[in-house]
């Protein structure tokens, strides 16, 4: 060989090494990887002296070969070819470098290039880009200049640029994976920070609404929620969304939104899950996404509570040993403006010192060594760890179907609502008529006594009842009607609630006259405030009567 022929064989090589060399650098330390290839495509085309050239990778979604960067007189970027398609679809699917020194001759040659770029095309390089087993697509440059042929060494130089490329790709795509799974799990994050923010914290001692929620994953599509009023009752709810992640989460942050916005003005659980129903449609959920939803309102002075079920759990009403459910009486909400009614059904439940229960449907469907635990499964739970305070309750039972360090299979929300008054010492029924009235006062003297009133301080209170059960017969009935009265004592004090089924009063309108004013009448209502220390009226929330509180220090 002569000396110069192998002097410029030499420098040619080197020239490959050095050109190899310096693209894989640039590849693996360019920011923009797209940038990187584009220019190393362009230095590719003039080193072999090709008229154009192309890289094409695999759509992952469809599978197709789509045009990512390109040398020549037309910019075919973003060109798709079908996969399997032409010299480049052979040359993935084989995963081996191919030289086509006639491209109109080869049986998988197509002009879907050459009618978008112009160009006639005579000759083909193509090597694969791919990792191991990996197939990430092809660079491809067309028709050696001068007519001439494409040789094995540019075979040699487009494979090993080709695997530099793959490789850069690859880590490309690894990475910008890596980066995606951390930002969605930093907005896991937080979106699980934001609905622990929207739960209600935990409830004072003695409080009588408590609630608990464990998520199965990073957020939930349970809620629950507690409110309490200026009248003083207290609002609550329990809710699931169909469905899960983030969407999920999403529209359990807006009913939430809509509970604690809502209860401040709809003071009818019925009224209040319709008014949420029309908000929750005006902004249609997710993907066809529904809301089941219970809410209630318990009055802690008469230990009664309102609800209203919207394709929820049946709520269950433990109360001396016996289990009463309360089933749905309306779809759940966000299905249709039309299909729940602007106020819903209601139900009256006397708790008479127990307890009401809202859970989600994580609790029954959790699975045990026996099978789905089911609703009998929850009230044995109820019944096993009735005597604890609310909190530990309820942690308690959630502990048993998922056991600290367990993920449960579903989210677990669980709220009890309950009777905290002391069992009266004395609870009657009676109509209320002057006949009627003596046994009445003594059955409750003998009752103030037993809880420690001296005998000056039981006929005050006796005095007291008498002159309140006057003023309903005569100003709330009109005559004869029934009145329920109870008695409680709690340490030193000494309370008397007298219950009536009249239409609901003005309490505006109830004070005492002046004792100057020469007239008959009006003294009742001041001798109730003289002799007893606290007194309250209050019309039932539900219209269904009135309530007459009345305190008297017993120490």
């Amino acid at each position: 060989m002569p000396e110069d022929a192998a002097r410029r064989r030499s420098n040619s090589y080197h020239r490959q090494i050095d050109l190899i060399a310096e693209m894989s650098h640039e590849f693996t330390t360019s920011r923009d990887l797209g940038q990187a290839l584009q220019r190393g495509l362009k230095r590719v085309t003039a080193f072999v002296e090709a008229e154009a050239a192309s890289l094409f990778l695999i759509e992952e979604q469809t599978g197709e070969l789509v045009c990512r960067a390109c040398v020549g007189p037309v910019d075919i970027t973003g060109l798709r070819l079908p996969a399997g398609h032409g010299v480049v679809g052979r040359v993935v699917r084989q995963n081996a470098v191919a030289i086509v020194k006639d491209a109109r001759n080869d049986p998988d040659f197509g002009a879907l290039v050459d009618r978008h770029s112009g160009l006639t095309t005579r000759s083909i390089l193509c090597a694969p880009l791919s990792v191991r087993d990996q197939r990430l697509g092809a660079i491809e440059l067309i028709n050696k200049a001068g007519n001439g042929f494409f040789r094995p060494r540019d075979r040699q130089l487009l494979r090993a640029l080709g695997a530099s490329a793959a490789l850069a790709i690859s880590n490309a795509r690894l990475t910008r994976a890596m980066v995606d799974q951390e930002r969605v799990r930093r907005e896991l994050e937080l979106a699980a920070e934001i609905q622990r923010s929207m739960l209600p914290g935990r409830m004072p001692d003695n409080f009588p609404v408590s609630g608990l929620n464990r998520p199965a994953h990073e957020v939930s599509g349970d809620f629950f929620d507690i409110l309490k009023l200026a009248d003083g009752r207290i609002a609550f709810a329990v809710g699931d969304v169909s469905g899960k992640g983030i969407n999920a989460s999403l529209v359990m942050v807006k009913a939430t939104s809509l509970f604690r916005c809502l209860a401040k003005t709809h003071r009818r659980p019925g009224l209040l899950l319709g008014a949420i129903n029309r908000e929750l449609c005006e902004a249609a959920a997710p993907g066809g996404m529904f809301v089941t939803m219970a809410t209630g309102l318990l009055d802690p002075r008469t230990g009664v509570v309102l609800l209203a079920n919207a394709g929820h759990e049946p709520s269950i009403l433990h109360r001396d040993g016996v289990f009463t459910a309360f089933p749905a009486d309306a779809p759940p909400l966000a299905i249709d403006r039309d299909l729940v009614a602007k106020t819903m059904p209601e139900r009256r439940i006397e708790l008479a010192g127990g307890a009401l229960y809202l859970f989600t449907d994580g609790l029954p469907e959790t699975r045990g060594d026996a099978g789905m635990v089911g609703a009998e499964g929850v009230c044995r739970l109820i019944s096993r760890f009735a005597s604890l305070p609310a909190d530990r309750r309820l942690h308690s039972i959630i502990d048993e179907l998922a056991p600290a360090g367990v993920s449960p299979r579903d989210d677990l929300t669980l709220l009890v609502a309950e009777d905290l008054r002391p069992k009266p010492i004395l609870a009657e029924q009676f109509e209320v008529c002057p006949e009627c009235l003596c046994g009445a006062r003594h059955k409750v003297e003998a009752a103030a006594l037993a809880a420690g009133c001296s005998k000056e301080l039981a006929k005050d209170v006796v005095l007291a009842v008498g002159e309140a059960c006057q003023n309903i017969f005569r100003h709330a009935y009109g005559g004869k009607g029934e009145v329920i009265m109870e008695l409680r004592h709690y340490g030193d004090w000494l309370e008397v609630q007298l219950m009536d089924f009249a239409a609901p009063m003005d309490v505006g309108k109830i004070k005492p006259r002046s004792l100057d004013e020469l007239r008959p009448g009006g003294l009742g209502t001041h001798f109730i405030r003289a002799v007893m220390d606290q007194v309250s009226y209050l019309p039932l929330p539900d219209g269904t009567g009135n309530l007459l509180t009345m305190r008297k220090a017993i120490r």
